[in-house]
């Protein structure tokens, strides 16, 4: 009876295990292979080299500057959107009006989270060109604001500057990622039993208070999960950065792996040392993922 219940199992398992590494394992195995090769891209012939591409990857400096941006971005794009997104939806869902802890938030909550929300559905090419135009020098609307109000000495090109390239572009992405993380948020809050904040609430404990010793360690799973997915985001950027700054931005200011990735293949055509990028790249973000899971581990909080 036990062997017909497992294999009834396994006749379901099949089908999507096999699909899963035909499209998900095989690529990446196929990718590992071309990496060890010296494959232009453009012909069958793949000579092995074995790990030359990696050798010359670990001394490769424009790699290491693309990494560089990589990881700015990984420390600030996850934290400030984590940030943000808590503090909007602690104040639509859980804030409560005067005097109370009541479910829904400040008022007016409900034309908030549309607001809040709006950037997310706004496709990474159009929000590209949009900020675009936005940072633009001369006709943009970020400069000619400082203009109007007669903050001229702050305006600058914001993306032709080394300095201010890559935050300029950092601010879209946590724009765009935002509303994602605040609904997240807000679902996760919005299943904690009103009992609890209650309790807190009678016992004499403040907003601050209530937020930082319930809410936090409540929705704890849910924080590290948007953690991780932002590092994959932050790790990546590449769609964003090719619309805003195909070039890498002013003297590589902005490139990141992911670019020099597709530089390596379709402008250098040396497919075989674009796999090890992407190898590298992978790796790096395996190892965010254990990281954060590892060193974000609490005991889970029953109610």
């Amino acid at each position: 009876m036990r062997y017909g219940k497992y294999r009834f199992v396994a006749s379901f398992l099949a089908v999507p295990l096999v699909l899963y590494a035909v499209f998900v394992v095989s690529p990446y195995l196929q990718a590992f292979y071309i990496s060890l090769t010296d494959w232009q891209g453009f012909s069958d012939q793949k000579n092995f080299i074995g790990f030359d591409n990696y050798i010359e990857l670990a001394g490769d400096g424009r790699f290491w500057q693309a990494m560089s941006h990589n990881l700015i971005m990984l420390i600030v794009i996850p934290l400030v959107t984590i940030l943000l997104a808590l503090f909007f939806a602690s104040m639509t869902t859980v804030a409560g009006r005067r005097g109370s802890m009541a479910r829904g938030g400040v008022r007016g909550s409900r034309f908030y989270q549309v607001i809040y929300f709006f950037p997310y559905v706004v496709p990474v090419v159009i929000a590209g060109v949009l900020f675009g135009f936005f940072y633009n020098p001369e006709a943009g609307l970020l400069n000619g604001f400082l203009r109007l109000i007669g903050f001229d000495w702050l305006t600058a090109a914001w993306l032709g500057n080394t300095t201010f390239a890559l935050p300029a572009v950092m601010a879209v992405v946590i724009w765009g990622a935002v509303g994602f993380y605040f609904v997240v948020f807000s679902a996760a809050m919005k299943s904690v039993p009103t009992d609890v904040y209650e309790a807190a609430v009678l016992d004499g404990a403040g907003r601050a208070r209530i937020f930082r010793s319930i809410t936090i360690p409540m929705i704890w799973d849910s924080v590290q999960v948007s953690y991780i997915y932002l590092g994959i985001a932050a790790l990546d950027g590449f769609a964003l950065l090719q619309v805003m700054l195909p070039a890498g931005g002013p003297d590589n200011s902005t490139q990141v792996v992911a670019q020099y990735l597709y530089q390596s293949a379709f402008t250098d055509g040396r497919f075989g040392y674009a796999s090890a990028v992407g190898v590298a790249l992978c790796l790096v973000t395996l190892i965010l993922a254990v990281v954060v899971l590892r060193l974000g581990r609490r005991d889970r909080i029953e109610y």
